[in-house]
């Protein structure tokens, strides 16, 4: 969804994991070995967030939710390209580049400056971390169990851009299938999942969904 923003991707071709090691950015352990050399690094990942904009895609999406009751977004995407585009309903499955948290006192912060953290640590001197899932993060239990419970009484289910083998997102189509939802696939490729949907679109997102909602009022 987000790569058609110029956001750039982490695992796909020229992805940043591809550039760093994420052993020395992208973990627990690297943040607790040096917590000033991860957050430099997320800081220039927020700079290059900042200088790409939501596309005609996340409006479509954000209008149809100030149209219709009950539409939800369910993202992997850490980039809050769907927040900027005035979307309202978002479930973030890992979590948002523009919070951080302190694990400690339990504790969420937004910060929104894009060029440099507003603080570093919270006001009882702990370091504060992204609010994203590294790996070897597990996932928040609450926020998938939300997504579930949304998932699970749709009637309409709209999977764009998603490889299908990354859990447990990987099992939401077959959630919104137990309750007898339509369910369409936006993606350049073929999926791991691709035979699960009833409708499928090989295109770009903006395209495939301007071709789906652009009608809908």
């Amino acid at each position: 969804m987000s790569a058609e923003s110029g956001v750039p991707t982490y695992r796909g071709k020229g992805g940043v994991w591809h550039k760093y090691n994420w052993e020395d950015y992208a973990c627990q352990a690297a943040f607790i070995r040096d917590p000033e050399a991860v957050l430099d690094f997320h800081e220039k990942r927020r700079r290059a967030l900042d200088n790409c904009l939501p596309h005609a895609g996340h409006e479509l999406i954000s209008n149809l939710e100030n149209s219709h009751d009950d539409v939800w977004i369910i993202t992997q995407n850490i980039d809050g390209m769907h927040h900027r585009a005035g979307s309202k309903n978002i479930v973030e499955l890992h979590g948002s580049a523009w919070r951080l948290r302190c694990d400690h006192c339990e504790i969420l912060i937004d910060d929104f400056n894009p060029k440099n953290y507003n603080s570093r640590k919270c006001d009882n001197d702990h370091w504060l971390r992204p609010d994203i899932v590294w790996f070897n993060d597990f996932l928040i239990p609450a926020i998938t169990q939300k997504a579930d419970e949304i998932i699970s009484k749709s009637d309409l289910f709209i999977s764009i851009g998603t490889s299908g083998v990354v859990w447990p997102a990987a099992g939401f189509p077959q959630v919104a299938r137990s309750n007898s939802a339509t369910l369409i696939e936006i993606n350049p490729e073929p999926s791991e999942q691709s035979n699960l949907y009833d409708h499928v679109y090989r295109g770009k997102a903006s395209d495939m969904l301007k071709a789906i909602l652009g009608n809908v009022n």
